[in-house]
């Protein structure tokens, strides 16, 4: 009888953890050593201005193990065409990307060569849209990166996709 709860328990925990991983979708679309493509998307109950203003302020969901500094509150964005998204901290300071666009709800692109792809001399465009739905928001990562043939982009596209693949959780509070 005790076993059978058990794999009553474990079933049931697999459904609701199935139910929460298929709010969010990621996909290494191709990827070659001097090229990838990402897309991630998830859903949030929060209207499109209220998401925007969220993700305007990455400190508040960008994760600390994916920052210089260990510190997500040491992150800013500067939401005009050429600002920065930086991190600034005691003894140090980096360039995260460089706004290239901005849609006030609608839309963010960055030029953004986050962590080892900024020392490979890879450009990465990774555009965000946000998409009224009837629960609340879509929102969509798409990221496009190039570099040479020694960039290696297949080997790091995984690990790519998986820290967007976390910022986008955050974002919408799927966590």
């Amino acid at each position: 009888m005790l076993d059978n709860m058990k794999i009553i328990n474990i079933t049931l925990l697999s459904v609701f953890l199935c139910g929460l991983v298929t709010k969010a979708s990621a996909t290494v679309v191709e990827a070659s050593p001097e090229h990838y493509v990402l897309k991630q998307e998830a859903e949030s109950t929060l209207k499109p201005e209220k998401l925007w203003q969220r993700l305007i302020k990455p400190e508040s969901w960008w994760h600390p193990d994916h920052t210089y500094s260990g510190d997500s509150a040491n992150l800013s964005l500067d939401l005009t065409a050429g600002g920065l998204w930086s991190e600034t901290w005691d003894g140090g300071s980096v360039l995260h990307g460089q706004v290239l666009l901005v849609m006030n709800n609608k839309q963010l692109r960055l030029n953004a060569p986050f962590g080892p792809l900024q020392e490979k001399a890879v450009q990465v465009i990774w555009t965000i849209t946000l998409t009224p739905s009837d629960k609340g928001t879509l929102v969509v990562f798409d990221e496009v990166a190039s570099g040479s043939q020694s960039s290696e982009l297949d080997k790091l596209a995984p690990a790519v996709d998986f820290v967007k693949t976390e910022a986008i959780k955050r974002l919408v509070n799927i966590n």
